[in-house]
């Protein structure tokens, strides 16, 4: 989207298309060089990090006091999708940290997170959020990893597993159980847990997709944390602290549409040029409106993920949009790749960006709330909950 389009756009201000396209320059000069590499390496650059924290591009959205900006929602989510562009394993970075960042600023002690926040929007310092357990991960309130209270302090065992940078994190928002197994998601605490903590080891999968970022397991052995580490009230953290999922799915939409974007522009520049029967592709519908009818997917999909961001951003309900974004916007990008893939044909299947951005939002269809969560939730919003049932 380019400054003018995004004039156009009832959500996005000058003053965001101002941050949109400072944010696009750096993607496109520091970011997205390094896109294959990253992925054969599988390590994030710090340096990079460091960089868009020096910039102001990580969770701007958190108060001044915190090391933010307090500059909205929508703020992060237009930073957000500019680096995903570039590199969706990079913009896991801005995703981390605004949800992690929120969690911290409004469950956690001020004197504890405080200089974690100043540490994760400077980029010194990246959080993973381990709530997935081996047993399962979309019934996430029936959690076994056990939290168990002492005089001092809090003692976890048990394993998290498939979590976000799991092995390159500073630091975790550990979700585990310190009451009853039967009250389901009000015996569940959350902990600010550091990874240096004693008895705190780690492991990482070879994944299909985002291997910059990795996914692994978190494995926790009499992990002692203080008191002061509690994020929320004991028994209460899966309820309250769930709310900030709503912000997260949003900008996951505004993630993978961006690459979805951006493959879009690759495939009618290429059909434009490319020619075939004396003509360019561009001039057979079996290739443009393909091409047209995704275009004007994604351009609904992120006006839906903006929206969800301004009712946020306006202290407005917006759980159902949140997961309108995340169930469709996934599938949306994936359906996009590919048929940007395939109108590039062979070229499209070699070891290049457009193949790797397949595989990269791939993984946003399984992680963070798979399609049929995010269709109860909105059930739920329509017809009310006994209704639904669940």
């Amino acid at each position: 989207m380019r400054a003018v389009e995004m004039t156009r756009n009832p959500y996005i201000d000058d003053d965001l298309a101002a941050i949109a396209e400072q944010a696009r320059r750096f993607a496109t000069d520091r970011v997205a060089p390094g896109y294959l590499e990253r992925d054969d390496t599988r390590v994030l650059d710090r340096t990079l990090m460091r960089e868009m924290g020096q910039l102001g591009f990580i969770a701007p959205e958190l108060p001044e006091a915190y090391g933010g900006q307090g500059l909205g929602s929508l703020a992060a989510g237009v930073i957000h999708e500019e680096i995903a562009r570039a590199d969706l394993s990079i913009s896991y970075i801005n995703l981390l940290a605004s949800l992690n960042g929120q969690i911290l600023a409004e469950h956690g002690q001020p004197g504890v997170v405080k200089p974690w926040l100043e540490k994760l929007t400077q980029g010194e310092a990246l959080f993973a959020i381990a709530l997935t357990e081996p047993r399962g991960g979309s019934d996430a309130a029936n959690l076994r990893l056990r939290v168990e209270r002492v005089a001092d302090g809090y003692v976890i065992n048990g394993e998290k597993t498939s979590i976000s940078a799991a092995d390159q994190a500073d630091a975790t928002v550990v979700f585990g159980r310190t009451g009853a197994v039967d009250a389901g998601a009000h015996g569940v605490t959350a902990l600010l847990v550091p990874m240096n903590t004693p008895g705190v080891t780690t492991s990482r999968f070879d994944c299909h997709g985002q291997r910059a970022i990795g996914r692994g397991s978190i494995f926790f052995e009499n992990a002692k944390v203080p008191l002061d580490h509690r994020l929320g009230d004991e028994n209460k953290g899966f309820v309250q602290v769930m709310q900030g999922f709503d912000f997260s799915r949003a900008l996951i939409g505004l993630q993978v549409l961006a690459v979805a974007q951006v493959a879009l522009e690759e495939a009618w520049a290429y059909a434009a040029e490319r020619q075939a029967f004396g003509k360019p592709l561009a001039a057979f519908q079996g290739v443009s409106h393909p091409l047209a009818d995704l275009q004007t997917q994604v351009l609904a999909a992120r006006l839906l993920c903006l929206q969800a961001l301004w009712l946020k951003d306006h202290d407005l309900p917006h759980s159902a949009e949140a997961a309108m974004c995340k169930w469709w916007a996934p599938k949306l990008a994936y359906d996009v790749v590919h048929q940007c893939l395939l109108t590039h044909g062979h070229g499209g299947y070699d070891r290049d960006p457009m193949e790797q951005r397949l595989r990269d939002v791939l993984g946003f269809q399984i992680g963070d709330g798979t399609a049929q969560i995010m269709k109860t939730i909105i059930a739920r919003a329509q017809a009310g909950r006994a209704a639904v049932g669940v």
